[in-house]
C-alpha cells in the first residue's frame, strides 16, 4: 500500500515538473519564434500588429536589403576576429592566472586574490580607460577592443575554483614523484581534465566579444574594422525616416517605414544565429560548468 501511494505521489511530482518545464519553455522560446517570424514578415504586417506566432504576409525583403550592404561580411569576418583571438587570449590568460591562485604553496596568494577582487568593485571609469588606450597607440586597432576585456576577475574566481576543487593534491603529489613540472603538470594533466570549465568560459567570453559594440564604438574609426554589431547599427540608422525634411512623398515615407521595422527584426536574428548554432554543442558542459561550487566533496 505504501508502495503504491510513493508511486502516485512520484508521478504526481513529474506530472507538476513536466507542467512547470512546459511552460517555462513556452516563455523563453515564444520570443525567439516571434522575432523570427517578424523578420519573415511584410512591414504592413508588422507596422500592423498583425504577427502573433508565426509569419505574416512572409518575404525575404528584410535579409535582402541587410545582405545588400558588402560591409555586412566584412562586419562578420570582423567579430568573428574578435571573437575568436579575444577567446583564446582570455581563456590563456585566465586559465594561466586562476591556477597557481588555487595551490596551497603559492606565495602571497592571498594578496594577488584580493588584488583581483578590488578590480571587479572599482576601476577608473570611462575616460581614464580611454586615455590608457590612446597613449598606447592601440586605437583604431583590433587590439583596442581585445585587450581591455582579456581578463575577468570573475571568470579567474570560477576557474580558480574549479581548480582547487576537481583537481587532487595527491595527483599533483604523484606527478611530482615521477619528475614531472609544473608547467607540464598543468599542460598535461589539469587542462584535459578542465574541460567543462574551458568550454563554460569560452562561451561566457565569446558571447561578451560578439556582443560587444561599445568598445568598438569608442575605439575604433576606420569602418574596415567595424564588427558586425556596428555594421548592423550603421544600417538600422541608414533606414531610419527623417520627419523633418518638408518635402516627403508619403509613399516613400510610408516604404522606409515598413523596411525600418522588418529590419529591426532581421538584423536581431542575423546578430544572434552564430551564437545560437554553436551554444547546443557546449551546453552539456555548461550545465556541469555552472554548478562549481554548489556541492563540496
Amino acid at each position: 500500500m505504501k508502495k503504491t501511494r510513493r508511486i502516485t505521489q512520484d508521478r504526481a511530482v513529474y506530472f507538476i515538473n513536466y507542467v512547470l518545464l512546459t511552460l517555462l519553455l513556452v516563455v523563453v522560446l515564444y520570443p525567439i519564434i516571434y522575432i523570427v517570424s517578424c523578420s519573415f514578415s511584410s512591414g504592413d504586417a508588422l507596422m500592423s500588429a498583425k504577427v502573433r506566432f508565426l509569419p505574416v504576409e512572409p518575404t525575404l525583403e528584410s535579409y535582402e536589403t541587410v545582405f545588400e550592404y558588402n560591409s555586412i561580411w566584412t562586419g562578420y569576418m570582423n567579430s568573428i576576429i574578435y571573437t575568436v583571438s579575444g577567446t583564446v587570449l582570455s581563456i590563456a590568460l585566465t586559465l594561466l592566472a586562476a591556477y597557481p591562485l588555487s595551490r596551497d604553496d603559492f606565495r602571497g596568494k592571498k594578496f594577488f586574490t584580493i588584488l583581483f577582487v578590488f578590480t571587479m568593485m572599482f576601476n577608473g571609469g570611462l575616460i581614464p580607460t580611454y586615455l590608457l588606450v590612446k597613449n598606447l597607440n592601440l586605437t583604431d586597432t583590433m587590439w583596442a577592443v581585445i585587450l581591455p576585456t582579456a581578463v575577468s576577475a570573475y571568470n579567474m574566481i570560477v576557474a580558480r575554483t574549479f581548480f582547487k576543487q576537481s583537481i587532487p593534491k595527491e595527483m599533483l603529489e604523484a606527478a611530482e614523484i615521477d619528475g614531472c613540472t609544473d608547467f607540464r603538470f598543468f599542460w598535461k594533466i589539469v587542462l584535459p581534465l578542465s574541460a567543462p570549465i574551458v568550454a563554460v568560459l569560452c562561451l561566457w567570453v565569446a558571447v561578451g566579444l560578439w556582443n560587444s559594440y561599445f568598445n568598438p564604438m569608442i575605439y575604433i574609426n576606420s569602418e574596415s574594422k567595424y564588427p558586425l554589431q556596428l555594421v548592423l547599427r550603421k544600417i538600422l540608422l541608414m533606414s531610419q525616416v527623417d520627419f523633418t525634411t518638408a518635402s516627403v512623398d508619403p509613399e516613400k515615407l510610408a516604404k522606409n517605414q515598413y523596411l525600418s521595422e522588418m529590419l529591426k527584426y532581421g538584423t536581431i536574428v542575423i546578430s544572434s544565429l552564430p551564437l545560437m548554432i554553436i551554444y547546443p554543442f557546449v551546453q552539456k558542459y555548461f550545465v556541469k560548468g555552472v554548478m562549481i561550487g554548489s556541492v563540496k566533496g
